[in-house]
């Protein structure tokens, strides 16, 4: 007797979904789950990617016949907005044909929603960004900046069934203020040494990505942008949802 087919879940995003070094692996863990042999969960996620970047490579979606579609993407948009030297730095990385803002965001996002309508059957889900750093009230120009993007950006998802942001930000209100690494403003020097840092202790020291976050007084981040397990556990529980629906 042949076994029943699985079900495809194509997940397409930036780091936070490949789940690699200091981002939580969801997708990892979603597969451990009980009652998850029925899905095979193929990850299109890559490190730095912009809204513009997953698009293109949607085409690698389409072709393994999806019945459900996580897309996740947009914190390096947001990033790439508020630091000049992020934007430069991914505009050169990743090629970038036109400048980031909030509209090519949202022509990248309706233009991939479209696409995967036209050319699947499945059911998508587009989540909403978590926050960077880990003040969502604060007055610092540019962790208010962060957390105005964020706002902004989370309201193109509005139709989705993932709600990412909202749970985080409820329990960091509750939570020692933390602020984002220092990308932009002008009272500060961009630096890109805390991600170098952290990526040198996980992957070079292979040190836990939780443990990367206690030394760094995170609580729900490893280093400010990528979530931990406390984090991630909140993601994967509202994709589980998603998935199971």
């Amino acid at each position: 007797m042949m076994s029943p087919q699985r079900k495809i879940v194509a997940c397409l995003g930036s780091s936070s979904t490949a789940g690699k070094g200091q981002a939580f692996d969801w997708i990892a863990e979603l597969r451990r789950r009980p009652g998850y042999g029925q899905f095979e969960f193929r990850n299109f996620g890559v490190g730095g990617d912009l809204a513009y970047n997953a698009l293109q490579r949607l085409p690698d979606v389409l072709a393994c016949r999806p019945g459900k579609v996580i897309v996740w993407v947009g914190g390096n948009d947001v990033l790439a907005l508020v630091s000049r030297k992020v934007r430069r730095f991914f505009s050169l990385w990743k090629r970038l044909s036109r400048t980031p803002s909030p509209d090519w965001l949202h022509e990248n996002l309706a233009e991939t929603a479209r696409r995967l309508k036209r050319g699947t059957a499945a059911d998508i889900g587009l989540c909403s960004l978590p926050p960077i750093g880990e003040a969502p009230d604060s007055d610092d120009p540019v962790q208010s900046e962060l957390n105005r993007r964020i706002k902004e950006y989370s309201a193109i998802w509005r139709p989705s069934r993932t709600r990412n942001a909202a749970a985080m930000s409820r329990s960091m209100r509750r939570s020692p203020r933390r602020f984002a690494p220092r990308l932009a403003g002008p009272t500060r020097r961009s630096t890109f040494l805390p991600f170098y840092r952290d990526a040198f202790r996980v992957l070079v020291l292979r040190q836990r990505p939780d443990d990367v976050a206690r030394v760094n007084g995170w609580l729900f981040h490893t280093d400010g942008v990528h979530l931990n397990s406390r984090a991630g556990l909140i993601v994967a529980d509202r994709l589980q949802k998603f998935v199971q629906a």
